[in-house]
């Protein structure tokens, strides 16, 4: 019967975990811009998010709670409009680790500076509310699923597919919202629009093939044979280049120079002084303004 019971418990408990949600997120709200605000009300609103983040079932899949996906987002208040209006900044970042490692890799360190919403005390704060016109609600949600979708996609080929198109479905619903970082076809590239269409558009196919390629195939590897991780990821960089051919101003190629760029350097620094010296050409011609630090690949 001791047996059965420990069966039992034990197999509650591994349900649990495997019922686990997809984020391990934490969100963070600086309000310092606005001192003379109600700082209980950026409290509340900073619990609700972090319930919103880590408690929805963003997805279908089955994740043990060691699986969750590391991830940050830290809003920085820097105007409060009126008692419930708030412009604001939102830096988001996401990590995996790397197979038989102890390495952690960022996948995004994205900043958003077109960030405006309304917040009330006691508001229920979930993805349903996207309807309700809740901006804050519409931003956070989508990217979520833009980190879920980077994650996966840099295990599998493809693999973010469903939540980048999740993301696009947001990204046109907000249209209603009329409010900026939404605008579509801006011309720019630089708002939560053209993320979400370089995501799921044709042209931008490169980027996954790079993405899984680059981790899966290439960083994953290092741990059982550097020099074969290596030369993975220097051969990923051929659909790098057909990314910066294809969409030269593409917001992808912000996030791979946000977070690859360095790594890239440093797996090339054992490489030989032929392949060192293709790759530095490469990257400073996607990546002008970066010389700094591709420079450093001697």
């Amino acid at each position: 019967m001791l047996r059965l019971t420990l069966f039992i418990i034990s197999a509650i408990i591994s349900l649990a975990d495997i019922e686990a949600q997809e984020l391990n997120a934490k969100l963070t709200i600086n309000s310092s811009k606005v001192p003379a605000a109600n700082q209980n009300l950026f409290s509340a609103m900073e619990s609700s998010l972090n319930q919103l983040l880590n408690d929805q079932a963003w997805t279908n899949a089955s994740f043990n709670r060691n699986e969750r996906i590391d991830c940050s987002v830290n809003i920085s208040i820097s105007e409060m409009t009126s008692d419930n209006s708030f412009v604001a900044e939102m830096q988001v970042t996401s990590r995996r680790p790397v197979y038989n490692s102890t390495y952690i890799t960022t996948l995004i360190n994205y900043r958003d500076t077109k960030f405006e919403f309304n917040y009330t005390p006691g508001e229920s704060l979930d993805l349903s509310n996207i309807t309700l016109s809740n901006n804050l609600v519409a931003v956070i949600s989508f990217y979520a699923y833009v980190v879920i979708g980077l994650d996966f996609d840099s295990f599998s080929l493809n693999g973010g597919a469903p939540y980048f198109a999740r993301a696009m479905e947001i990204a046109n619903m907000a249209q209603s919202l009329n409010t900026k970082g939404w605008e579509p076809f801006s011309g720019k590239n630089d708002n939560r629009y053209d993320l979400a269409v370089a995501l799921t558009d044709e042209s931008s196919k490169a980027f996954h093939s790079f993405w899984y390629n680059y981790h899966r195939n290439g960083l994953d590897e290092m741990a059982a044979n550097a020099s074969r991780g290596r030369i993975r990821i220097i051969q990923a960089m051929a659909d790098l280049q057909k990314l910066y051919d294809s969409r030269p101003s593409s917001p992808l190629l912000l996030i791979i120079g946000e977070t690859k760029l360095d790594e890239i350097v440093c797996i090339c620094s054992q490489a030989t002084a032929e392949e060192k010296q293709a790759v530095k050409k490469q990257l400073n011609q996607i990546f002008p303004t970066k010389g700094y630090l591709i420079n450093n690949l001697k």
